[in-house]
């Protein structure tokens, strides 16, 4: 709001439609566990008329999000039987402001997936020993070898961001990165690794929402750190730092692809959808699988479990 603006002439309907959003947006954030507990439902009794409705969203809405959810990740699987077949090697770079989204979505991309393939690389601030590597040292380890996934969830364009605005690295090293990461990319991209990098785009107002909701919510408390709240305040920092990392690394071997992630569904859906429409990817023909009869013995007994181990049946 501008300094020529005036209030709302009814401070409490705001604060209670504010609330109302807050408190949607937290139910909906549930969604990420209720997903899973659903694993082993059938879609039509997930999305029949009688299923329980967990958000404040009407049921048509929540039908149409799970049944293409379900869809793209049973397509996801396909990509993933691919990926191993042929050898293909991936990275995917998630990189966005804080409660953009990054991790809903790598959640929902590795939910079905085997993690010896579609493994996820977040790694920590780097320690005084990695400060005094070459600065794109400690993420090349987690590169995929064939048949390999990986999706970095941030990744080395920290500096172009982070370490940017907050000073952690001097303009020089800025410099430097932004000289050797189109080299960098491109001697991935030549290796046989195909590079995909998503910038998920979320407004000023949103990301306020969603801290707020972080801050009303005990079990996402944690994702509150003082290095978030910080950036909150270098809202227009940030956004500068994003421009110019975004013209000088969208090269033609790795693109940035933006993804508007004001409405986290659709943002899921959106970027699932595009990331298989990456790879000419086809369904690998699997062998009928037989379960096989167990073998019996006679002189086989199960020894019971002695009561002292046994973890107490509360539910």
């Amino acid at each position: 709001m501008s300094d020529t603006q005036h209030p709302p002439e009814n401070p409490s309907s705001a604060d209670e439609a504010l609330m109302e959003r807050i408190h949607r947006d937290l139910i909906d954030g549930y969604d990420e566990e209720l997903e899973l507990e659903f694993e082993d439902r059938t879609v039509a009794a997930l999305t029949g008329d009688n299923s329980p409705d967990f958000t404040l969203e009407s049921h048509e809405t929540r039908r149409h999000y799970f049944r293409e959810l379900f869809r793209l990740q049973g397509e996801l699987v396909k990509l993933q039987d691919w990926v191993v077949a042929t050898g293909h090697k991936v990275v995917i770079i998630f990189e966005g402001r804080d409660a953009a989204g990054k991790g809903g979505v790598i959640k929902r991309i590795t939910q079905r997936l085997n993690p010896r393939v579609c493994r996820v690389a977040a790694l920590p601030a780097p320690n005084n020993r990695e400060r005094t590597q070459w600065y794109f040292q400690r993420y090349v380890s987690h590169l995929p070898a064939a048949g390999e996934m990986v999706l970095f969830d941030r990744s080395w364009y920290n500096r172009a961001g982070v370490e940017r605005v907050m000073g952690f690295c001097s303009e020089d090293d800025v410099e430097a990165f932004f000289r050797d990461v189109p080299e960098f990319e491109k001697m991935l991209v030549r290796s046989g690794i195909q590079l995909i990098k998503y910038w998920f785009s979320i407004s000023d107002d949103e990301q306020n929402l969603r801290f707020l909701g972080r801050i009303h919510d005990p079990l996402k408390q944690w994702k509150l750190s003082p290095m978030d709240l910080e950036s909150r305040r270098r809202w227009e920092d940030y956004t500068r730092a994003k421009e110019v990392m975004l013209e000088r690394t969208h090269i033609d071997a790795a693109p940035w692809w933006i993804v508007p992630a004001d409405d986290k569904k659709k943002a899921r859906l959106n970027c699932i959808h595009h990331l298989l429409g990456q790879m000419d990817y086809r369904e690998i023909e699997r062998e009928p699988v037989v379960l096989p009869q167990r073998e019996r013995h006679v002189d086989y007994a199960r020894q019971p479990v002695p009561q002292e181990i046994l973890v107490p049946q509360v539910y």
